[in-house]
């Protein structure tokens, strides 16, 4: 099937799309659902509409904004050591660099780990919830989408988990460590994410927003 066009964040005014990985330009086309466009230099999937998409993307992005307040607030993790019991939440190991010359590191800390996964989802819902619905896109869809887009690099609460994985490794042996729901929260959210991820074509959204914009 020929591919389509799209600029790398929206589909461009004169009907082509450029693939994202090796920048070919091909003419727009309609896809089938269940069906796939393809770059024909690279082979990266520009498209591939999803019965259903909408809503799968909306629930996903909404259990992952749950997940992360819990994530947040629930008890993550607890240290038993020398007949003392520490309990901490992420929002306390946050907390914990925000006296003196660390303050600096909390705010980065707060920023990457709970602002912009928040703030991400949010934006997501914003734009979805409405053409889930059938209805026309938000008035600021658009904006939220790319906003979306662009804090991707930056949400980096799965890493976070990896980091907790690993320094796990290195604290049993030095005390008695017990695993709190918020833990298990985030490996929802790091599941969540890649299902959320692997539902949405980003080209389908932009092409979604502007035939709807102008419907």
């Amino acid at each position: 099937m020929n591919p389509i066009h799209a600029h790398k964040d929206k589909l461009s005014p004169n009907g082509l799309i450029a693939c994202p990985t090796c920048d070919a330009l091909h003419k727009e086309t309609d896809v089938p659902i269940g069906m796939a466009a393809k770059c024909v230099r690279c082979g990266h999937t520009l498209l591939r509409p999803r019965k259903s998409a909408m809503t799968q993307i909306l629930m996903l992005a909404a259990t992952a904004f749950v997940l992360m307040c819990a994530g947040i607030f629930f008890p993550f993790l607890e240290l038993q050591a020398g007949g003392r019991i520490t309990r901490s939440s992420v929002f306390d190991a946050v907390l914990a660099f925000s006296d003196g010359v660390m303050l600096p590191v909390a705010i980065l800390l707060g920023a990457l780990i709970i602002v912009v996964p928040l703030v991400r989802f949010m934006a997501l819902i914003y734009v979805f919830a409405p053409m889930s619905l059938g209805h026309y896109p938000a008035r600021y869809a658009p904006q939220a989408f790319r906003l979306a887009e662009r804090l991707s690099p930056w949400s980096m609460a799965e890493i976070f988990i990896v980091g907790v994985g690993v320094a796990l490794i290195k604290v049993t042996g030095l005390a008695t460590v017990l695993i709190g729901p918020a833990f298990w929260a985030f490996c929802g959210l790091v599941v969540v994410t890649v299902l959320k991820d692997t539902f949405m074509c980003k080209l389908t959204v932009w092409k979604t927003l502007e035939n709807r914009r102008l419907s």
